[in-house]
């Protein structure tokens, strides 16, 4: 053969040795892509797959219910924005990954983007990029977009926009990609609300008009754990219209995952961060705080129009599932666990999802420290509130608007709203709850006396967790439970 010849052969060795893409071979399925969609503030309860019977609210969330599988069961860590990304991020109880509120993380722990970045995929954070991967956002992600790039965080252009060219940027380094669009609603300030007409100019806010067709409030139902008053259904109104107009962002990041004819190849994930943002909700340790609707849809393995409610998830276990998904092993130092083995046929399902999962809470954004920490189960909980001493006053973002100051006004005359009023601003030590009959969490039963066996349990699965995982609220947790010994 002659010289020329041989270079040719070497060249094209090499070319194979040191180009071929991750997912490029010929004999192998292409490598999954990721898409991870997390609403703002979306109550669990507020999709109509999830039982919310206002017509038109969620059609796109819906379908991709029928498409996939829907959790019963599935549970956030914390209920607040950025330490809650962050422990889907990290696999990490928020103390654990430095993210107890709006803090860092710390360096070197490892995080999902990243571990997806070095094992060859293209990575993008399409909202909520600050709050994402706190202080390492900028290189965790191959690129990222926050609220002023999307239109407030509710332009269906711009998401659509932005969506479709990290795809294109994938096809084009011919890699797999992991996408996490966040949406900014249904976050304050609600659609067409006073809140949200402050606070629109037209640059933030191009492309983003005021809904022309908002909800009603004698449309819409007013939560159990809030009363039922006009200035509280006015601002049920706004959230369910900003529930709304966030589906229909999703359904333009949907609509461009299948234009791109990847979407038979794509493993898409949505849930919310945490509860609507009024109290008895968001920032807090209830049911309505924490519950998330998580739906996964993995055509070809994962049974459509499915139900996984026997066991329990937490967000914590999402990145590991990622990982396993996409034959990788788990963050190392992760607290959370895949739970493949519910949505995978073709892998045991033994010792996947949970009985039980921890819920925390450590500071609002004001930076005031509300330590809280709770025991779910599928049928209750217990809640121990490390902060609550009769004199402190709680305070958070979710008592801004409509909802809080009504209930004021109404308690000036009703003293059963007084009582809840009480009970929000200065809480008790410790709550217990049969979900399974009061899911809006009104009779605390930890004084019940055929409830302390139940309690008994649940105290010592927390202190338990506070250890395993060197909480720094196991010392404050410690001295009361040995009070209470002392009491009796």
């Amino acid at each position: 053969m002659k010289s020329a010849q041989w270079l040719l052969v070497l060249s094209a060795v090499f070319a194979g040795v040191f180009f071929t893409a991750p997912n490029a071979s010929a004999d192998e399925k292409p490598r999954l892509n990721f898409l991870l969609i997390t609403a703002d503030d979306m109550n669990w309860d507020s999709p109509g797959c999830f039982g919310n019977t206002l017509p038109g609210v969620t059609p796109n969330i819906d379908k991709l219910a029928t498409q996939g599988a829907r959790f019963e069961q599935a549970y956030v860590t914390i209920a607040i924005c950025q330490p809650c990304r962050a422990s889907i991020m990290t696999a990490r109880y928020p103390h654990r990954s430095g993210a107890l509120g709006f803090n860092k993380i710390i360096p070197g722990i490892p995080t999902l983007p990243e571990t997806l970045k070095a094992a060859g995929y293209y990575t993008a954070c399409i909202g909520k990029a600050v709050h994402t991967i706190p202080s390492r956002h900028k290189t965790a992600f191959d690129e990222t977009y926050d609220m002023a790039d999307l239109g407030y965080g509710r332009s269906p252009v711009r998401y659509r926009d932005t969506t479709q060219g990290a795809i294109d940027q994938a096809k084009k380094q011919n890699k797999p990609f992991f996408l996490n669009v966040n949406l900014h609603d249904p976050h304050r300030p609600f659609a067409n609300a006073p809140q949200e007409q402050r606070a629109r100019n037209p640059k933030a806010w191009e492309g983003v008009p005021l809904v022309a067709n908002p909800y009603k409030p004698e449309e819409v139902k007013v939560p159990g754990f809030l009363p039922d008053l006009p200035e509280v259904r006015m601002e049920m109104a706004e959230y369910y219209t900003s529930v709304r107009r966030c589906d229909q962002n999703i359904g333009e990041v949907l609509k461009v995952l299948e234009e791109s004819g990847q979407a038979d190849n794509t493993v898409v994930m949505f849930l919310s961060d945490n509860g609507i943002s009024v109290p008895f909700a968001k920032t807090n340790c209830w049911l309505n705080s924490n519950r998330t609707p998580l739906i996964i849809r993995w055509p070809g393995t994962v049974k459509e129009g499915s139900v996984i409610s026997e066991k329990m998830v937490n967000s914590i276990d999402l990145a590991p599932t990622i990982l396993d998904i996409a034959g990788m092993e788990n963050l190392e130092g992760a607290d959370g666990a895949s739970f493949r083995g519910l949505i995978d046929p073709a892998v045991s399902s033994e010792g996947a999802g949970r009985d039980f999962v921890f819920v925390h809470l450590n500071a609002p954004s004001n930076g005031r420290p509300y330590p809280m920490r709770g025991v779910v189960t599928k049928l209750g909980s217990y809640i121990w509130n490390g902060w609550a001493d009769g004199d402190k006053a709680f305070s958070n973002e979710s008592m801004s608007g409509r909802t809080f100051s009504a209930m004021q006004e109404a308690a000036k005359t009703d003293p059963d709203i007084a009582a809840r009023i009480k009970l929000y601003l200065y809480r008790c030590p410790e709550e217990a709850y049969d979900y399974s009959v009061d899911p809006n969490a009104l009779d605390n039963f930890i004084d019940n006396p055929i409830a302390q066996k139940k309690i008994i349990r649940e105290r010592a699965r927390l202190l338990e967790h506070m250890k395993a995982t060197e909480d720094p609220q196991l010392e404050a947790y410690s001295a009361f439970l040995a009070e209470l010994n002392k009491a009796k």
